[in-house]
């Protein structure tokens, strides 16, 4: 794994884009890593753009992922992949809310832990570590259908990501 794993995470404001970087950061933080996040709501009460930046590694220095240089772009809402798209680096992985069956999930509040299930696919970080980090952030009653939206994530990464 290279020195430090960038990821930026994209929705619209309500999508749950804080929440998914919270998990995100938690299961890296359990599985070792040095864990920076960074946030940007700007409209976020008003659907507008939201973003957040977790950075990995064994040691981070600054929470920003600079402009080109993420390694995996995660979007919650499709028109937010050309407004994100500068911050991903050539080569670098996007993930999209296409990996996602539409009406597949049980609750559509829950696609962003299906995408973070896709996210896993590509990271060296424990299934134990996200499951951990998935009970640790979501309430209890939350636990089984977001475990189930995470297992989806994984296998729709199978299916369009070839992961």
């Amino acid at each position: 794994m290279q020195q430090v794993k960038n990821i930026v995470i994209a929705g619209l404001g309500g999508q749950g884009v804080i929440k998914a970087s919270d998990i995100l950061a938690d299961a890296a933080f359990r599985a070792g890593f040095d864990v920076k996040k960074s946030e940007l709501h700007g409209m976020s009460q008003r659907g507008g753009s939201v973003s957040s930046d977790v950075r990995y590694g064994e040691g981070v220095l600054s929470p920003m992922v600079p402009p080109g240089e993420a390694d995996v772009l995660l979007v919650l809402e499709a028109t937010q992949v050309e407004i994100n798209r500068p911050t991903l680096r050539a080569g670098g992985l996007l993930i999209g809310p296409e990996v996602i069956e539409p009406g597949a999930l049980r609750n559509r509040k829950s696609l962003n832990v299906a995408l973070l299930g896709a996210l896993s696919t590509a990271l060296e970080i424990d299934q134990a570590h996200w499951e951990a980090a998935l009970h640790a952030n979501l309430a209890e009653k939350l636990h089984a259908i977001n475990e189930q939206a995470f297992a989806l994530g994984r296998e729709g990464a199978a299916r369009h990501l070839g992961q």
